[in-house]
């Protein structure tokens, strides 16, 4: 009877775990490929901190900026400046969460 109820009250926890609704989605570069700015935007469900980075292929931080998302549609304007062409990784963190993807500047 005793593992009956660890394994439901296991089984829950998982549950509960996975279908918690992410704070941060829809994180999308556009122009992804290139030349000089592009516009990173993510969708937010609420008010909070966020991490904004951009990552070399041999990661090293290359971009790094907290800013609070309000709820909605979030947009960081991302400029060149003097990095190489090459393939970069841009992520966004929250407190509990990270969501990242790559671009592709020429």
């Amino acid at each position: 009877m005793i593992r009956k109820i660890l394994l439901i009250l296991c089984i829950a926890c998982f549950a509960s775990a996975f279908s918690q609704e992410k704070s941060v989605n829809k994180l999308v570069a556009s122009q992804n490929s290139y030349n000089s700015i592009t516009n990173i935007s993510f969708n937010s469900t609420n008010k909070q901190k966020v991490i904004i980075s951009v990552k070399n292929v041999l990661g090293k931080t290359v971009f790094f900026k907290k800013i609070v998302a309000h709820k909605g549609k979030n947009t960081i304007h991302f400029d060149r400046n003097n990095l190489k062409s090459g393939i970069y990784i841009y992520a966004i963190q929250t407190n509990n969460e990270l969501m990242s993807k790559r671009f592709v500047i020429k």
